[in-house]
């Protein structure tokens, strides 16, 4: 389905799931993912909740916009799509790395349109060795496009577990991600996004919704670390560390993926109180 922003650009999005369920779930993808890589997830969840998968700007097959899109730019992209879809009451937004750190401006600036967030291995800030590994995946693209990238994405995307026992081939992984390449003009507006991320730490303080924030173990990119640093800031938050784990949750173990988000919906939400009170 496609949705139309007020500059014109068109968003891809898909509906999933029990169309009748009191709770959504609303999904955003890593940097070069698009809404297929929760497909692992949709049939589980979907017999529950109402699944809403989200192509951003730049991402599969939603628009190319002329300029680059900031972490709020998605977010506010993001609350116009929410407002043409009518969705629960109790609705979640799933945000997995980038679109994590979109989730995160989302859940800051666009109060009250999400009742529960869930921040999967993303980042609040970035160090000199994230901005290493980072600078190292723009020369691969230039150079050699999605492909090359590719090869120096993945011992940092997937966990040292993955390789030594690998739920899809590394062989057949690369050659369905090189079959749905997204391209290099794409990613380098993507990437641009990441660049220019701030230090947004303290912003997080302001979220009043239950979070849960999910990293894995062997995550180098956005590490632990950065998990924790995250659930101290949140004012409402759950963290979960999972072990033999790397970055690509919704890839690495999606069993375990599928519970940890089950359980948290089944939670119930903090009672509002009057304006002033504070939340139990």
């Amino acid at each position: 389905m496609r949705h139309r922003l007020p500059n014109g650009l068109e968003m891809h999005f898909e509906l999933h799931g029990n169309a009748e369920a009191s709770q959504a779930m609303v999904f955003l993808n890593g940097l070069s993912q698009s809404t297929a890589a929760w497909a692992g997830l949709v049939h589980a969840l979907g017999k529950k909740y109402r699944l809403v998968l989200v192509d951003l700007l730049f991402q599969g097959q939603s628009d190319e916009a002329p300029e680059h899109r900031s972490f709020e730019g998605h977010a506010a992209d993001l609350a116009d799509l929410f407002k043409s879809l009518q969705l629960p009451a109790d609705t979640m937004l799933v945000g997995i790395s980038y679109g994590g750190a979109v989730a995160q401006r989302f859940l800051v600036n666009h109060p009250g349109l999400v009742q529960r967030g869930v921040l999967l291995s993303t980042f609040p800030y970035k160090d000199a060795y994230f901005d290493a590994i980072g600078a190292s995946w723009k020369q691969a693209l230039l150079a050699g496009g999605y492909p090359l990238m590719l090869d120096v994405m993945l011992p940092f995307v997937l966990g040292r577990s993955y390789f030594l026992n690998p739920i899809i081939t590394i062989e057949n992984l690369k050659n369905s991600k090189t079959s749905q390449s997204p391209t290099p003009e794409r990613l380098l507006k993507l990437v641009r996004a990441t660049e220019e991320s701030s230090n947004y730490l303290e912003e997080l303080k302001s979220v009043q919704v239950p979070v849960l924030v999910v990293h894995g173990e062997e995550d180098l990119l956005c590490t632990p670390e950065m998990g924790r640093a995250m659930y101290q800031s949140l004012p409402h938050a759950e963290l979960e560390i999972l072990p033999h784990v790397g970055h690509t949750l919704n890839l690495e173990c999606i069993p375990d993926l599928i519970q940890l988000l089950d359980t948290f919906a089944a939670k119930a939400l903090p009672i509002k109180h009057h304006q002033g009170a504070k939340t139990q």
